[in-house]
């Protein structure tokens, strides 16, 4: 998880931008209702499961070809030291090494076996020591591997994806709200740490706000909310200074009701445009 190599835009600018963006939205806010997108596919649907990978390639690369980032890996500055891979694992948080351990299980002996010690090693902090250029060499040379690809995809769904997707749905929650949830997960973590606001807190305090669909509230209401507390959440890191995929993006999808995440979907991030236009996700 990882606020992205971009996050240099001010809380200002971020503001403004959003502004921009919502007054152009139609039908923000019209016949929303209790639950309404929970009837539709949800996440875990191959299609609307792409599409969430997409836009969270979005904010994290700036890209919507999430594919090619399993090789992607470098340090952002954000006190996490390397980020990598298709959603952001980092050397300093103990998912990347939890995705080499996977490897490791499925391709004895691979080139990334040996950094294991030095992995364990830095957890914890934004060092590089045993790493280096050795390290990230051979990261984006074993993103040819089909192992190194499926233990990247099982870290993202059994530590992010599956937890968000399953307390969304909980929740009353569509597509919609899942892929808020998920992202929340990728970029904050489940829980508090130091410095940082994690997906509980956002969600406890969201709920002392409204009431979730699954409690008999609006989902647009619950999900303004636990966007909110979002942004404070971000505004709160100090590496965190951007909430454009927030108030540009995730915000404009529920002004426009989409809580099944149904296309076309049109937002920005960073002040880049991005379209999807098909349910395949092209």
């Amino acid at each position: 998880m990882k606020p992205t190599p971009r996050a240099l835009v001010s809380p200002l600018a971020a503001l403004v931008l959003a502004v921009a963006v919502l007054s152009g939205c139609t039908g923000a806010g019209s016949g929303a209702s209790a639950g309404k997108g929970a009837a539709g596919a949800g996440l875990d649907d191959p299609a609307k499961k792409d599409i969430a990978m997409r836009l969270i390639s979005s904010a994290e690369n700036s890209t919507l070809d999430w594919r090619a980032q399993y090789s992607y890996i470098q340090d952002i500055g954000d006190g996490r030291g390397y980020t990598a891979g298709i959603i952001g694992f980092c050397s300093g948080t103990g998912d990347m090494r939890r995705v080499v351990e996977r490897y490791a299980k499925a391709r004895p002996g691979n080139p990334l076996e040996r950094f294991l010690p030095a992995l364990r090693a830095v957890q914890g902090t934004d060092a590089h020591t045993g790493l280096g250029r050795p390290f990230t060499e051979a990261w984006a040379g074993a993103a040819g591997d089909a192992a190194f690809r499926s233990a990247q995809d099982t870290e993202r769904d059994r530590s992010y994806f599956d937890p968000a997707v399953e307390q969304a749905k909980k929740d009353g929650l569509g597509a919609l709200g899942q892929f808020i949830y998920y992202d929340a997960y990728v970029m904050h973590g489940a829980g508090d740490t130091e410095g940082t606001v994690g997906f509980r807190t956002m969600r406890r305090e969201a709920l002392s706000e409204d009431r979730s669909p699954a409690q008999g509230g609006d989902e647009e209401t619950y999900l303004d909310a636990f966007l909110d507390a979002r942004v404070a959440a971000i505004r709160k890191e100090p590496s965190h200074t951007d909430a454009s995929r927030v108030e540009t993006a995730q915000r404009v999808f529920v002004r426009q009701g989409r809580f099944d995440l149904e296309t076309p979907l049109r937002w920005k991030v960073y002040g880049d445009s991005y379209l999807i236009k098909d349910p395949d996700g092209s």
